[in-house]
């Protein structure tokens, strides 16, 4: 394969360190994951090795991948949660955590208008009415 060609490789930057955000996005196709938490200088590592073919996680998050793949108990594919985005799943939880729009701005540095529009998005993509229904969903799901 040419230099131009290389296949498309990602590693993704997550505030959350959650089981089924890192599984949900390693079924998105992700060679690596790591939070927020992570060095400059480990962060260009990884990126580094990632594009060099490496498959790339913390040794807590490796772990995760390895037991929701290896087991016959792994999380079951949802394609409801599989259409949203991983911010869309971060603020969905805080959501049914009862957070107020502007806590999530400030936790996830955002604006409260992105916010917003998350929130928005997600009531689309589930069809649901409401932050009442999003949290009854959220809960029957174990997300909270």
């Amino acid at each position: 394969m040419a230099d131009t060609e290389r296949p498309v490789r990602f590693l993704a930057l997550s505030v959350s360190d959650a089981a089924e955000d890192v599984i949900g996005v390693i079924r998105g196709g992700a060679r690596g994951y790591v939070t927020k938490t992570i060095t400059g200088t480990d962060l260009v590592d990884s990126i580094f090795r990632v594009q060099e073919g490496d498959a790339v996680f913390s040794p807590r998050l490796a772990g995760f991948v390895l037991d929701a793949f290896a087991s016959t108990d792994a999380p079951p594919v949802d394609e409801d949660l599989d259409r949203l985005t991983q911010r869309e799943r971060e603020v969905l939880r805080l959501i049914a955590r009862g957070y107020a729009y502007k806590e999530i701005a400030k936790q996830l540095f955002i604006s409260v208008k992105t916010v917003e529009s998350h929130v928005s998005a997600v009531l689309r993509k589930l069809q649901l009415s409401n932050r009442h229904e999003l949290t009854r969903w959220a809960t029957a799901r174990r997300l909270v």
